[in-house]
């Protein structure tokens, strides 16, 4: 090999060597077979496959859901709405007129209480000693009474033998046995005994006076006595109790520490709704008009009412008028403060009125094969069912099913080529 063929690049020198080595293949008369790649008509297969499968797939349809709900009859006659709050009309703040540290308590919240039963007793130890002083006073009064009777007595008894011995001696001088003197001397002792009669009498009087002021201060010491128990206005329920034993009553105070009411109670059977209907609105309300109330605490649960009375004054601040309306039966599960809802009605319900029905959005019911039917979303499919059509209640339809219950989704609007067993997937928009 000459240093002209070591000089030359190296491509061509592996050029060089490729030719060689397909002559020695030519040669040998054994052609080089190419490798061929399978891999990209295998994932073509693949694909072909899977969007065939896809096409296959059945398709679910999207579509918009309303709940069956449970409405009543009464809707139709609703003529207005208005929100308010269980009041008892007969409430108190219980208190004693008297200061003083509770020393016994005998209810709790939620007691039954009749008019004139003891709540609570404070310390009367001061009352019940002058209690004892206007005792002793009546007593004395008494004894002094006594001894005006029996100066009294003595008066008489004077006047008596002063008036007698007037008589003798008037008798002897009218013989000339006594003389003028002696005549003079005896009215004169006849006189002071008239007198000391009239004193004793008035003696007496004043000792009955001195026995009624004496009664009278005892009362009054009594009355503060009872001022000190603190007794049930009215027959009610405590809802409230503002004290316990040991804390200082002071109705007419004011200062840290002190209570001024023991308890508040209500009378259960004034309960009433305060409802606040709307200045513009106020005109469809009148006295005994028929009503609906529903409380939230009891939502299904609908009361019979009327229209007790109408303040007859508006709430600036919130352009209401305040409208009572009284239960036509009250219910133990009732409480004051409930938040309630009032249905202002056009007539009277019936029976047959209160009673709940199943309702649907009317959106939901469609003409199929001749029946009115709905249809109900069970897992990603729906179901078809038959309803009956009944009234309508406001916003919703009444229907009548064996199958439906409150609660369910249905359809709304559903489309034409919807169909039982047909897959859904339920949209967020309402």
């Amino acid at each position: 090999m000459t240093n002209t063929e070591n000089s030359q690049p190296p491509p061509r020198r592996a050029l060089a060597s490729l030719t060689s080595l397909a002559s020695v293949g030519d040669a040998r008369g054994t052609p080089i077979r190419r490798r061929r790649r399978w891999w990209p008509w295998a994932l073509l297969a693949v694909l072909l496959l899977g969007g065939i499968a896809l096409l296959l797939m059945p398709r679910s349809t999207e579509v918009q859901t309303s709940a069956v709900m449970t409405a009543y009859p009464t809707a139709r006659f609703a003529q207005l709405t208005a929100s308010g709050y269980v009041v008892a009309q007969r409430r108190a703040s219980v208190a004693s007129k008297a200061t003083g540290r509770v020393v016994e308590l005998k209810v709790r919240e939620g007691s039954v209480l009749k008019a004139g039963e003891l709540i609570a007793r404070l310390d009367a130890a001061d009352v019940l000693a002058a209690i004892a002083g206007a005792d002793a006073a009546v007593a004395q009064a008494q004894a002094g009474q006594l001894q005006a009777r029996a100066q009294l007595r003595q008066a008489q008894v004077e006047r008596a033998n002063a008036d007698a011995e007037l008589q003798r001696t008037l008798g002897l001088a009218g013989q000339d046995f006594v003389s003028a003197q002696a005549v003079d001397a005896a009215r004169r002792r006849a006189d002071a005994a008239q007198a000391g009669q009239a004193l004793a009498q008035a003696g007496i009087s004043a000792a009955q006076a001195g026995e009624a002021l004496a009664r009278a201060q005892l009362k009054a010491q009594q009355v503060n006595r009872d001022n000190t128990e603190v007794r049930a206005p009215f027959d009610g329920v405590v809802l409230v109790k503002n004290a316990n034993v040991g804390d200082m009553i002071t109705p007419f105070s004011s200062a840290s520490g002190t209570s001024g009411a023991v308890v508040t109670m209500a009378d259960m059977g004034t309960l009433e709704v305060e409802a606040d209907v709307s200045e513009a609105n106020v005109g469809k309300v009148r006295i005994d008009q028929p009503v609906e109330i529903t409380l939230d605490a009891l939502p299904d649960v609908r009361f019979r009412g009327s229209v007790s009375r109408i303040v007859p004054t508006v709430d600036r601040a919130k352009a209401t008028v305040t409208t009572k309306v009284r239960f036509d039966q009250l219910d133990a599960r009732i409480l004051p403060e409930m938040s309630a809802k009032v249905v202002f009605l056009s007539q009277a319900p019936t029976a047959a009125d209160i009673q709940p029905v199943i309702a649907v959005n009317p959106k939901s019911v469609v003409d199929r094969d001749g029946r009115r039917q709905v249809f109900r979303v069970s897992g990603d499919h729906v179901e078809a069912l038959p309803v009956q059509v009944g009234r309508t209640l406001g916003d919703v339809l009444e229907v009548s099913s064996s199958t439906l219950k409150a609660g369910d989704r249905l359809v709304l609007s559903p489309p034409a080529k919807l169909a039982a067993g047909s897959k859904v997937s339920v949209s967020g928009k309402p």
